[in-house]
């Protein structure tokens, strides 16, 4: 009888840590795909600029209403920042948030499709996981390497 309940015990406290787990995880961006770059916020915040300016089809058309900087609200500890991939016609959202003089965290957070927002999907979280590898991989070619050109 005692071991019947004490696997029931174990049963119930495992499903109930599989149901909430993801509330638990740290963070307010727990499935975030984070790049530490040993740069600070303002610098890579003009390295995106420039590399908006140099290809002005990663801006988000204003029309959206999304807008890159910090919200009105003062606990906002990030810097969002939003692109465009006009060929899969997606907007990605990132963040930035300074780690300490010298190093700065860079997010891959989500992707919305289309221009209609509402249907956002986090990476490391809501894509299969081939697909979640494919998302990956073509921000850091396409955007993250490029904007690291511009630290440089």
């Amino acid at each position: 009888m005692k071991k019947n309940l004490y696997i029931e015990f174990i049963a119930m406290c495992a499903f109930v840590f599989g149901c909430v787990g993801c509330n638990l995880a740290p963070g307010s961006y727990p499935y975030a795909e984070i790049y530490n770059l040993n740069t600070n916020e303002n610098n890579l915040i003009s390295a995106i600029k420039k590399f908006k300016t140099a290809n002005p089809e990663y801006k988000v058309p204003s029309i959206v209403g999304l807008i890159d900087g910090r919200s009105s609200d003062v606990a906002d500890h990030w810097y969002h920042v939003y692109f465009y991939n006009k060929a899969d016609n997606e907007i990605i959202y990132t963040w930035i948030r300074q780690l300490n003089k010298e190093e700065v965290s860079f997010a891959f957070v989500s992707i919305n499709k289309g221009l209609e927002l509402g249907n956002w999907n986090r990476v490391n979280k809501d894509y299969q996981k081939k697909e979640n590898k494919q998302k990956i991989k073509k921000f850091e070619e396409q955007i993250l390497d490029e904007i690291k050109r511009f630290l440089e």
